[in-house]
């Protein structure tokens, strides 16, 4: 996780919680475009094969926070 900058393990506990890219950029005033390229980074920066693994690596290194 250390690999992650703040931004994307934002964008990684948004992930965690079933939002979708479109949600993602509304909810950080982001574009669609700039959220899928952070999805892509977290994905290849945790070495995940899709937002479901990477999700279950937020939860399990528990990045989640209280909040969510």
């Amino acid at each position: 996780m250390e690999n992650l900058s703040p931004r994307r393990l934002e964008v990684l506990r948004l992930i965690a919680r079933g939002m979708t890219n479109k949600e993602i950029a509304a909810e950080l005033c982001l574009s669609v475009k700039t959220v899928e390229n952070h999805v892509r980074a977290i994905l290849r920066g945790l070495g995940a094969a899709n937002r479901t693994q990477a999700a279950l690596i937020a939860v399990r290194e528990g990045v989640l926070g209280e909040n969510t």
